[in-house]
C-alpha cells in the first residue's frame, strides 16, 4: 500500500475568527429541478458537503461523474449548474436524480454565461442551503472523483479553509498535455505568484474544497471572471481575507471525451486580471 500524499499548507496571519426543495432563482432564465423524491437522511445542516459541477455539453461525461462523485465517502451531494447545453446534459442529470433521490440538484440557466458565474450561483445555491463545505470539481473527468474526501478532510478538520488540488506542488502531476498547454499552465501559475504574492504552487486549478465561511465572507457580488482568472481571483480573495489555503497534490488527467472549453479569450483575461486584483488590492478596493 503507498503512503497518502502529504499536504502542503499555506497561511497569513490575522485570519478571522434542513433542505429545501427549490431555490429563488437568481435571474429570469435560472431554472432549479430538485430532486423527484423526497431527500433521504443526512448528516446535520452544519456538517454536509455540496460538489458545484458547471457543465455545457458535457453529455458523455456528466453520468459517470455524477456516479462517482455520490459513491465516494463523505455523503456528498451534487449540483449541476448547465448553461443550455443543446446535447441533452440537463436531461441526463435529471434522470440521474430519480436515480440519487435528494442527492442531486439541477440550475438549468438560459445561455451559456460562463464558467465563473456558473460557479457563483453554484456559491449562493450552497450558502442557502445551509451546507458548511462546498467542492468545486470539472465535468470532463479531468478531476478524480476519489481525491473529494482527501480535499474535504482538512477542511472539516479544521485545518484550512480553503484546499486545492494541485498539479504543481508535489512535482508535475499532469497526464496526456501537450507541452504547450502544460508551459501555459505551469507558467500561468508563476506569473500570478510573482505579480499577486499569492503563495500557491497551482494558481489556476478547479478542484477545490471552501469552508462556507469563506464563501459568506467574498463579495461574490464583485467577482466578475471567469476561466482561468476565477480560480485566480477566488484564490486571492480568500488569502487577502485571512484564510489558510492548503494545496492538496492529485493527478490531473486530460479529457478522453467531449471538447476543451480553453481559448484564447480566457488566457488573455487571466494575463490581465492578476494585475486587476494586486493593484485592486494596493489600493484598497479589493
Amino acid at each position: 500500500m503507498t503512503e497518502p500524499l502529504p499536504f502542503v499548507s499555506w497561511a497569513r496571519p490575522g485570519r478571522p475568527a434542513g433542505f429545501t426543495d427549490s431555490v429563488r432563482p437568481e435571474s429570469p432564465g435560472f431554472l432549479v429541478y430538485p430532486p423527484a423524491c423526497a431527500p433521504r437522511p443526512s448528516p446535520p445542516p452544519s456538517d454536509r458537503a455540496l460538489v458545484v459541477i458547471p457543465t455545457y455539453n458535457e453529455a458523455e461525461n456528466i453520468a459517470v461523474v455524477l456516479t462517482e462523485v455520490l459513491a465516494q465517502p463523505g455523503d456528498f451531494s451534487v449540483l449541476i449548474v448547465d448553461d443550455a447545453s443543446p446535447d441533452g446534459t440537463a436531461a441526463i442529470v435529471r434522470d440521474m436524480q430519480t436515480r440519487f433521490p435528494g442527492r442531486v440538484y439541477l440550475i438549468e440557466r438560459s445561455g451559456k454565461l460562463g464558467l465563473g458565474s456558473a460557479y457563483v450561483s453554484g456559491f449562493r445555491f450552497a450558502l442557502e442551503h445551509d451546507f458548511a463545505y462546498v467542492c468545486e470539481m470539472d465535468a470532463d473527468h479531468s478531476h478524480d472523483p476519489a481525491d473529494l474526501p482527501r480535499l474535504l478532510a482538512p477542511v472539516r478538520a479544521g485545518e484550512a479553509d480553503l484546499t486545492i488540488g494541485s498539479r504543481y506542488v508535489d512535482g508535475v502531476r499532469v497526464m496526456n498535455w501537450p507541452i504547450g498547454r502544460l508551459v501555459l499552465s505551469y507558467g500561468a501559475s508563476i506569473y500570478t505568484r510573482t505579480i499577486t504574492g499569492l503563495p500557491v504552487f497551482d494558481a489556476t486549478a478547479g478542484f477545490k474544497c471552501f469552508h462556507r465561511r469563506v464563501l459568506a465572507a467574498i463579495d461574490l457580488d464583485r467577482v466578475k471572471s471567469n476561466g482561468y482568472s476565477f480560480q485566480i481571483e477566488m484564490n486571492y480573495r480568500a488569502w487577502r481575507a485571512g484564510f489558510r489555503l492548503q494545496e492538496v497534490p492529485i493527478v490531473f488527467t486530460e479529457r478522453t471525451e467531449g471538447q476543451s472549453k480553453m481559448s484564447k479569450a480566457i488566457v488573455r483575461e487571466a494575463a490581465w486580471k492578476v494585475w486587476e486584483l494586486r493593484l485592486r488590492s494596493l489600493l484598497g478596493r479589493l
